[in-house]
């Protein structure tokens, strides 16, 4: 961030100089607190700077309605979608989505690396953030019949991306506790890149759990019962709760969805199908049914944004959505 920047961005936030934007008597749904709170917003670049009373260069006057941060899918396969990056952006945005974790894994079981940097490019400059996580099981186990092997030394380079932010579903648990050179490598590169490793272990329980979790996995978006979910979370793992269009896990883990778990857990899909955007939407139509289930309006609101944004924003700079130090503020 440049001085002059770091300046106009301080200056409009005591209300020394006119904001660039503020919107006014808005309502403003507080993640952090479970508050609404009327006040206005002012921004500065693409930054909001402050909530209280405020005059900009340019004012729009919400009368009353509600603004709450954007909605983040964690864990997410845009291919399942059957969307290239621009059509997926307009199925989402609608629904609040402002930024997706994805996981190419699919496209790049085809394709490979082709497949990955299609991905990448055709996601880039949108209005929407996508991030991504590296597909780690490429094929998923060596049984496997793919159309690509990526290995260590081929996602290497992609780490230097900033919008790759570590290694996806690391879903050879079998490999992983058994120490399988090829996995260990991939998980070694990620962790000295100071990059995040997700997991994917349906079941895995006791010491072999252990063992994963040790290995540096600090995830999962596989738990399909409380109990399972309960485990992973004492151990010390954040938990996706997944409902999309094929796997639907929210109903067995709302116990999750009250302190002191709900801070430790986010709302996925992993996977959309076009349809299913269309008729219910995305993170929003899991907010409904979560608040539908008893789960309470904060708490969905909170796994739909601030939970991912603990997770991954941290090494997402650029993102606009909520949970990025130095980019969101009071309460955004």
């Amino acid at each position: 961030m440049q001085s002059d920047e770091l300046k106009r961005r301080i200056s409009a936030g005591r209300g020394d100089a006119l904001a660039d934007l503020v919107l006014k008597n808005a309502r403003i749904i507080n993640v952090f607190t479970d508050e609404i709170d009327t006040a206005d917003i002012a921004i500065s670049g693409n930054s909001i700077v402050g909530v209280g009373t405020y005059h900009g260069r340019k004012e729009v006057d919400l009368h009353g309605k509600y603004v709450c941060p954007g909605l983040i899918d964690g864990h997410i396969h845009i291919e399942s979608s059957m969307l290239c990056g621009p059509a997926f952006e307009q199925a989402v945005l609608p629904h609040g989505t402002t930024a997706v974790v994805t996981d190419p894994h699919e496209i790049s079981n085809v394709a490979g690396l082709e497949g990955l940097d299609f991905m990448l490019e055709t996601t880039k400059n949108l209005t929407l953030s996508v991030y991504f996580m590296l597909p780690s099981c490429v094929p998923a186990t060596d049984l496997d019949e793919s159309g690509a092997v990526l290995n260590a030394e081929q996602l290497r380079p992609y780490y230097g991306n900033p919008r790759v932010l570590g290694l996806a579903e690391l879903m050879n648990a079998y490999g992983t506790v058994r120490c399988d050179p090829k996995i260990l490598q991939k998980i070694r590169d990620c962790t000295e890149a100071e990059k995040i490793v997700d997991g994917h272990a349906p079941l895995l329980s006791a010491k072999d759990l252990n063992a994963y979790i040790a290995a540096g996995v600090q995830s999962d978006h596989e738990c399909s019962n409380i109990e399972e979910a309960m485990e992973k979370l004492r151990l010390g793992q954040y938990i996706m709760i997944r409902e999309g269009t094929a796997a639907k896990n929210m109903e067995a883990l709302m116990p999750l969805f009250r302190e002191p778990y709900c801070s430790r857990c986010m709302l996925v899909t992993d996977d959309k199908h076009p349809g299913d955007l269309l008729d219910s939407g995305h993170i929003d139509s899991n907010i409904r049914k979560a608040i539908r289930l008893g789960g309470g309006p904060g708490s969905g609101r909170q796994n739909g944004n601030a939970g991912p944004g603990t997770v991954f924003w941290v090494q997402a700079a650029r993102c606009r959505s909520t949970g990025v130090p130095g980019r969101s503020g009071c309460g955004f």
